[in-house]
């Protein structure tokens, strides 16, 4: 497997960016979740997310002083700064840019601290096997002072054998108990096999789904039992890059764990004390809840992100420090007379194509009114033409794929 067949490089639904005076009008998810109102009482100060990804430029204005040295796991001579692909660059800005006066991307905890460890060869050659990388990386992170793991990456399930699962999974395990929360986008070939994608299925991990902004699943989540929660993943403008100049609007399951995972942050730096655990209860307990079919939703899983609930109004009942509560509910199923055979993670089949669906979001406690839900509909161009960016042959006897995804667009002057 390639570098970039693992990896969920701005994926989804790209168009040419609205018309807007500034950077930060683009960024309409930050207004939709009242992130100034959530900036007066929390910024992510005091948090550091390990960044599971490409690297991270630390030169980019946005990003200046935030970025500690890390590591790369897969060419350790290069370092952790260099980021060819532009991936990892672009997920830490919209966790902890600053928005350089309105003309950069704003991330959602722009006092938080990246921690960027490679998990990507630059080259081909040097990124044939990332998984062994992956494990290394988690590991590392686990007995780092960083406190959330974003994955904004997935592997297909047909591309992980049974010996790497079980190593992903003994590395998640291993960052749980050490207090870490990890988050992992769940994929985006919602519309084309809806593969099952690892390590968002990896047992104990949070899944991301991502929303356009009419608060409607993407075409391209994946959907499934291993969905834990759902943010706002499509308009989103990012550094451009694979040496393009400017910034881009781009979508993608990859986009909307980065904004999960800012999410995270701003409610952990409020509560210091608190495990991933606990912060994981409580961005489920908080999230806006679908408005019909069952909870966990197979689109949404507990619902749709929304730290200002828990911090603006009441957080609710963190629970035990030591109880992962995505496990808790999986063992709580599996003793469930009607429940299939317990498993250690989601079935290894790909899951049926998804549908998109509304969030159908009520708003939050207290009274407080619907968050994400717009009026009128988004109207987008899809480009035509695309780079692939996500290829992948399966074992013997699943046909390969190849999934191709539109050209992002330079933000307009």
């Amino acid at each position: 497997m390639s570098a970039l067949g693992a990896l969920l490089l701005l994926g989804g639904t790209v168009a040419p960016a609205a018309t807007a005076d500034t950077m930060r009008d683009r960024e309409w998810y930050l207004d939709r979740m009242q992130a100034p109102e959530m900036w007066k009482v929390t910024t992510g100060k005091g948090i550091t997310v390990a960044l599971l990804d490409t690297g991270v430029i630390p030169t980019v204005p946005e990003l200046t002083g935030k970025v500690l040295k890390g590591k790369n796991f897969m060419e350790p001579e290069r370092g952790a700064h260099k980021d060819k692909n532009g991936h990892g660059t672009a997920m830490a800005m919209l966790i902890a840019g600053n928005g350089v006066n309105g003309q950069g991307v704003k991330g959602l905890a722009p006092d938080a601290r990246i921690l960027p460890l490679t998990v990507f060869g630059s080259s081909k050659e040097s990124g044939t096997n990332s998984v062994p990388a992956l494990v290394e990386a988690i590991r590392y992170a686990a007995d780092s002072d960083a406190k959330i793991i974003n994955m904004s990456l997935a592997f297909d399930t047909y591309m992980v054998d049974d010996q790497e699962e079980e190593s992903i999974q003994q590395a998640v395990d291993y960052a749980i108990g050490r207090g870490k929360l990890l988050l992992a986008g769940t994929g985006n070939t919602g519309a084309e096999g809806n593969d099952l994608a690892y390590p968002a299925a990896t047992l104990g991990v949070a899944g991301i789904g991502a929303l356009d902004k009419t608060a409607t699943v993407t075409k391209y989540s994946v959907s499934g039992p291993q969905v834990a929660l759902a943010a706002p993943g499509e308009n989103i403008p990012i550094l451009c890059g694979g040496g393009e100049p400017g910034y881009c609007d781009s979508g993608g399951t990859s986009q909307a764990t980065a904004i999960a995972s800012a999410s995270a942050a701003l409610i952990w730096s409020l509560h210091p004390d608190w495990t991933g655990n606990q912060v994981l209860r409580v961005l489920m307990n908080t999230a806006s809840k679908p408005s019909t079919g069952t909870v966990p939703s197979r689109y949404l899983g507990y619902g749709t992100v929304r730290p200002r609930v828990a911090i603006l109004e009441n957080p609710g009942d963190p629970g035990p420090a030591d109880v992962n509560p995505l496990v808790a509910a999986r063992e709580a199923a599996s003793s469930s007379p009607s429940a299939p055979s317990p498993s250690a993670s989601p079935s290894r089949q790909p899951q049926p194509d998804a549908t998109p669906v509304p969030t159908g979001e009520a708003g939050g406690g207290g009274g407080s009114t619907t968050v994400w839900i717009v009026t009128g509909a988004v109207a987008a161009a899809v480009v035509a033409a695309g780079s692939v960016l996500l290829v992948r042959r399966r074992r013997a006897g699943h046909p390969a794929q190849v999934t191709a995804y539109g050209v992002n667009h330079p933000r307009e002057p």
